[in-house]
Formats: C-alpha cells, structure tokens, sequence
C-alpha cells in the first residue's frame, strides 16, 4: 500500500454515496486506473451494467484487461467526458443510477514519463490526454508570448510567481522535454523550506488545464450527467483544485435551487427549477488514513447531488471563471 499508483481516490466515499445495489447501472466518465469502475462492478452483480469513458486511449486498453471478468456487463469507450449525453444514447445505456466524474490527471499517467504529465520523469513535452486531438504543450511552451505564458500559468496554475516562470521559458526556449521544463521552474522558483509539493507543480497543472480545455469540458458535461440520471440518481465528483471545484460547487448550488434570479428582482424571471439536491455542503475530503499512504489524495474533495424526480431539466449556464482565450489547434 506504499506504492499510491493504483489506489483509487477516495474510494469509500465514493462507495458509500452511491451506495450500489445487484442491477443498477453506472457511468464512470474517467475510467483512470479502473478502481472505481471495478468496485461499482463488483457491487451490482450479478447483473448490474457500466459505461466506462476515458481520452486517454491507453486507459482504455490498461482498465479493459483489469475489468476482463465483467466483460459482458461494461461497454469501455475512447472518448473525452464532453460528449458524455452523446455516447451514452449510441450505445443505448439506460437512465444511471449513478455518474462519477474523477478529474484531473491519473496515477498512471503521473508515473509514466511517456505520457508528459510527470515532471519527475523525462518525457515528450505533449500533456494531451487523447493524442490524437489539438496541440501539444510544446506547441504552446515554445511559441506563446510571455505574456500569454504568464496569464496561462497564473490563472490555471494559481502560480504566484507566473511572470518569473514565463520570462525564464522564453529565454530558455525551445525547451524539448517534461524534465527541461521542470528543472528550468525549479531553477526559477526556490522551494520554501519545508514545502510539501515539486515546485513546478502548479505550472505542470496550468499546462495540463489549458492544452485539454479541462475547465469548458467540465463546464459542459456537468448538466449532461444530470439529464442522464434517473430520478433518485447520484452525480459523484472528486475534482483536485480549487478552479475544478468552484465550478462543481456553483453548478450543484444553483441546480439545487428554484429561483437564481439575481436579488434584486422581486418577482421571478427566470422559471428555474431545481433539478438537485445536494448531499454534502462543504463536500467530503480524505482521512488521514489515505492521506498516508496515498498523498495525492490530500488535495482530492468529492461533492455529490442527488436528482429530483422533474419533468424535465433546465440548466443555468454556469459562468466561466476569469481566463485567457484558449488558442485554436
């Protein structure tokens, strides 16, 4: 248990918000390691069904071989969580019990210097989780303006010392690889005495945020998992930053409520209804137990709704947060 690659998240959380009976039918739009997915499997045998999504192509291959013994009850798809609505109707998946959205970056993809999302192993300055789509940070990193660097590392990274970071890749430039990159933002930012994370953490983040629009896609997919949710069903996300979480949270309190007319208007405009109910306010976060042998769980904080049994669904737009315009691949 030492070793934190394959150790789901919070997965006791996770287990007791669903609660999973023989028979249901979940959605797991972030296979990762496929730790969820199995203990969702395992619970809803003999007959229970899951949708597994995932952009990383070789999620899909790694959780396939690991979901082996259920394979007649998973249907495993190639495809970003943002057209979640989309591959649920084609491959004709009922109305879910219950959706988990586990964000961010996977274990594996940490550990594996291949995949550029690990500043501790050397690999290809590319942070894209499904290869096939966009541009990749090395793209971005040799050729953004230092300005553009600065607004990306600082709103996505929450990165204080942004503008150092980007003036020293500009004058680096071109960088070639995940461990020139890290060690020239070590070299620029110091680490404090005592300082629990790598110092190029956050602009690792900001890189991986922006070169897979992270924060539009979860914007998008949040009221699809809703309409997708029986009544009674359960949307479950573990996000791992502040930016992922705030818009989790705004989504969960404004569906949660009838009316999101601002206060001033006496009378009611907008014919909101809530659609949610939400099952922890402040949202759950690791025990010290995990946080020991998984430290990458520190960070994690799972919220949860419950839908309401409605007609039908009418979702406010949940507003972006303040962000640099992503550039065109």
């Amino acid at each position: 248990m030492n070793n934190p690659t394959h150790i789901p998240v919070l997965y006791q959380e996770v287990l007791d918000t669903f609660q999973p009976q023989p028979g249901q039918n979940y959605i797991d739009a972030t296979l990762g390691g496929g730790g969820h997915a199995q203990a969702l499997l395992q619970a809803t045998a003999p007959d229970g069904r899951l949708l597994g999504l995932d952009a990383d192509a070789a999620a899909i291959q790694r959780v396939s071989q690991r979901l082996a013994p259920w394979s007649e009850r998973i249907t495993l798809v190639h495809s970003n969580f943002k057209a979640l609505e989309e591959v649920a109707q084609a491959h004709q998946f009922p109305a879910a019990d219950g959706i988990l959205l586990d964000l961010g970056v996977s274990s594996y993809q940490l550990d594996e210097g291949a995949t550029g999302f690990s500043f501790m192993h050397a690999g290809p300055l590319d942070m894209r989780f499904d290869h096939t789509q966009g541009s990749d940070a090395a793209s971005f990193v040799n050729h953004a303006d230092e300005k553009e660097l600065a607004d990306v590392i600082y709103t996505y990274g929450e990165e204080r010392y942004a503008r150092r970071i980007a003036r020293a890749i500009v004058r680096a430039r071109p960088l070639h690889n995940t461990q020139e990159l890290a060690e020239l933002v070590a070299r620029t930012v110091r680490p404090r005495p005592h300082r629990r994370i790598h110092p190029a953490t956050r602009t690792f983040q900001a890189l991986r945020i922006y070169i897979n629009d992270e924060l539009a896609a979860l914007q998008t997919v949040l009221p699809q998992a809703v309409r997708l949710l029986r009544p009674g069903g359960i949307l479950a996300v573990i996000s791992f930053h502040s930016l992922e979480d705030r818009i989790v949270k705004q989504f969960m309190r404004q569906e949660s409520q009838d009316c999101i007319c601002p206060p001033r208007i006496p009378i009611c405009q907008c014919h909101h209804r809530a659609s949610i109910v939400e099952l922890y306010r402040k949202g759950l976060t690791a025990q010290a137990a995990e946080t020991d042998q998984n430290p990458r769980s520190r960070s994690a904080r799972l919220r949860a709704a419950r839908k309401l049994d409605i007609p039908s669904a009418s979702f406010a737009p949940v507003s972006p947060s303040s962000s640099p315009r992503r550039r065109s691949s």
